[in-house]
């Protein structure tokens, strides 16, 4: 799950951050991709409309199944 989709979909960081019972810096530390653990409860807290990106990446193109991007 892209950090933008996320943004996009509660409004802004912050709403984001509330919802997850972050500070809003810790949102801004990550990178692009949000890390796995707090996709799966993004996934969970929207009822599925987000979906978190599944641990199997192709090594062919380095994207997983939704398309985010394996980050280095």
């Amino acid at each position: 799950m892209k950090k933008t989709e996320a943004v996009q979909f509660f409004g802004s960081q912050q709403a984001l951050a509330d919802v997850l019972k972050l500070h809003k810096s810790a949102i801004s530390q990550w990178g692009e991709i949000i890390p796995e653990l707090r996709a799966l409860q993004l996934e969970n807290i929207t009822g599925g409309k987000l979906k978190a990106c599944r641990p199997y990446i192709s090594k062919r193109r380095g994207q997983s199944k939704c398309g985010c991007r394996k980050e280095s």
